[in-house]
């Protein structure tokens, strides 16, 4: 496992962000992905889906921060109905999943393409925790060959592939090893699921995004960043979960 996963910087990471935040607001953050995975199993599961309205569905899409703002142009170009069928196909056709993500991101062509990995990660693994992982662009993004998870793991694990569905693949494999080797070694405590992962990976994302900022932008724009808790929660899509559960 520490062959994919560069152990001591994966630590380093959590280390600085516990710098600046207290490992209990991670777990609230964790919490409340296990709500919104809980809004998704409710409407998305095999037993619900038929009845799913048109309110429901854009209610929990809304939970997916990325592709929130683009509702209304999937509405437009794909509409409610048939994007319900593509939904349907992602998450219960008996094809591989890797095949049925590929097919899925090659039917929402209204979007750009890391909108459309986020979208199909985010319904796959919000509705079965405990068989898909996430895939955010913020995690892997392959065209510009970013995310927190090169950054956790060693040169030798290549994580381009020559198609979506291959590279849906490499970013489990690569989930999978900083969930295990996080337990093993101590640097993911926010959560034994991988929600607790999950919220790392956005972790490791924001001390990387505050570095890259820091160097670039002016002081008062920095200062006017938001905190890691804050940062985290809105490019997990809970920010108005973790928001509620602390009134």
């Amino acid at each position: 496992m520490s062959q994919i996963v560069d152990t001591a910087t994966a630590q380093e990471f959590m280390k600085e962000t516990l710098e600046r935040i207290e490992e209990k607001h991670l777990v609230k953050i964790a919490e409340a992905l296990a709500v919104k995975s809980e809004q998704f199993k409710k409407n998305f599961e095999q037993a619900n889906f038929e009845n799913l309205s048109d309110e429901e569905l854009i209610k929990t899409l809304k939970l997916i921060f990325s592709t929130r703002r683009h509702l209304k142009k999937i509405k437009e170009e794909i509409g409610w109905a048939d994007l319900k069928k593509h939904i349907q196909e992602l998450l219960h056709s008996s094809q591989a999943v890797h095949l049925r993500f590929e097919a899925f991101c090659e039917q929402l062509t209204c979007i750009d393409e890391h909108l459309r990995y986020d979208f199909a990660g985010e319904l796959l693994h919000y509705t079965f925790p405990d068989k898909h992982w996430l895939w955010c662009h913020w995690m892997w993004n392959p065209k510009l060959e970013t995310g927190s998870l090169p950054l956790v793991t060693t040169e030798d694990f290549d994580l381009s592939a020559p198609n979506i569905a291959e590279a849906y693949l490499k970013v489990g494999k690569a989930v999978a090893f900083v969930h295990e080797v996080g337990k093993a070694a101590g640097f993911q405590t926010i959560s034994h699921n991988l929600f607790g992962t999950d919220v790392y990976l956005s972790c490791v994302y924001v001390i990387y995004a505050y570095t890259v900022l820091r160097m670039r932008m002016t002081q008062e724009f920095n200062q006017v960043m938001p905190g890691v808790a804050e940062f985290s929660s809105r490019i997990l899509g809970v920010y108005t979960i973790r928001a509620a559960s602390q009134n």
